[in-house]
């Protein structure tokens, strides 16, 4: 079935699997083992996925489809354990770095990912108030660069997401607009030649996006970041590494450089964040940083996108390397340095023995 032979990709969203029980008539799962965790962190897969998970199996069904070890969290996994909210100004903007903000424009995606950091405010009324974030912006002259997230901003309309990029574009020190969706991913009829055209209108734009396995990148996709690319919109992925999915250096030697031959930069590899709900995709940093260590050197230094993680406590983003691993507590916990030279405690391991210190930013950054 050709996805991109459907003009209207809200005509397929609306056909997506979210119950129990459709997920697991589509899957011949058990419908009570899912309603225990869709009562928590509710769930959505969209037919175009549907049919990747059925075609590729495990790595696919992992990212979509909930299970019961979502719900074994520990003690120092919040649902916001990234400190976004106390990080937001207004509803709906992170300003986290003195010179950008994220706006979380919608609360809704084509396809809830089990790893979803915000997986706290999936499907949720969106609290987004444009007028007060528009208002913030214009108030706040060292913010250059703003970033469009949600959820995911592309579940906008054109119409809608053209209004607010306008917007955007009438405040003066405002110099560069992003997107992040993981829509060329799950739902890549969504970019319609229509879209891009809008979107090449407000550059310089950029667009990243979110594959995790190669069998992600279909002929739909490679269509998708062509559009993008052809009308000189730059494509990066962030990619998660994913217990099951993707922890194997093969895997992600595969996909970098699949997103290379289809234009898109690897941007980032992000170890999944300390929040609540998606410890089984968690694993002990060692071993990503070894996985990482295999890769280097084996693929162009184009496709190796930096191995990150996000600070808890709201310390902001953090590379490692393997020659600069900091030494691990006997709890299981590293202590690194934010971009303010602040000291923060991270889960070194997937199961850490004891707490954290956790020194929270409250500090908020736009006094």
């Amino acid at each position: 079935m050709s996805f991109f032979s459907h003009t209207d990709w809200k005509n397929i969203l609306r056909d997506s699997a979210e119950t129990p029980e459709e997920i697991a008539f589509a899957l011949n799962l058990d419908a009570e083992e899912l309603a225990s965790v869709t009562r928590r962190y509710p769930a959505r897969i969209n037919p175009y996925y549907m049919d990747l998970i059925k075609k590729n199996g495990l790595p696919l069904f992992l990212q979509a489809v909930p299970r019961k070890e979502e719900l074994e969290d520990l003690p120092w996994l919040l649902p916001d354990g990234l400190c976004e909210e106390i990080q937001s100004p207004v509803p709906g903007v992170f300003h986290r770095y003195p010179d950008r903000v994220i706006l979380a424009v919608s609360s809704e995606c084509a396809l809830f990912c089990r790893h979803c950091m915000r997986k706290r405010d999936l499907g949720e009324k969106n609290i987004f108030d444009k007028k007060a974030a528009l208002a913030y912006l214009e108030g706040h002259p060292e913010i250059k660069d703003v970033i469009l997230s949600g959820g995911d901003p592309l579940m906008l309309s054109d119409a809608g997401l053209d209004d607010l990029l306008t917007a955007l574009r009438r405040i003066p020190h405002v110099e560069t607009l992003r997107i992040h969706t993981r829509m060329p991913c799950t739902l890549p009829c969504r970019i319609t030649p229509e879209l891009v055209k809008m979107l090449r209108s407000h550059a310089p734009l950029f667009v990243n996006t979110h594959f995790n396995h190669p069998s992600e990148i279909t002929e739909e996709s490679t269509k998708a970041c062509g559009l993008l690319v052809d009308a000189g919109i730059p494509v990066g992925c962030q990619s998660v590494l994913l217990k099951g999915v993707n922890d194997d250096k093969n895997i992600l030697t595969s996909l970098f450089r699949k997103l290379m031959s289809i234009r898109v930069r690897p941007y980032y590899l992000h170890h999944p964040d300390p929040v609540a709900g998606i410890l089984p995709f968690r694993m002990d940093v060692q071993k990503g940083l070894e996985i990482y260590r295999r890769i280097k050197g084996h693929v162009s230094g184009m496709a190796v996108p930096p191995y990150m993680i996000d600070l808890p406590g709201g310390g902001g983003k953090v590379g490692l390397h393997p020659d600069t691993f900091c030494d691990m507590d006997g709890n299981g916990w590293i202590r690194v340095a934010n971009f303010e030279g602040r000291i923060y405690d991270y889960p070194a391991l997937a199961c850490p023995i004891g707490p954290p210190i956790i020194p929270v930013n409250k500090e908020k950054p736009w006094r």
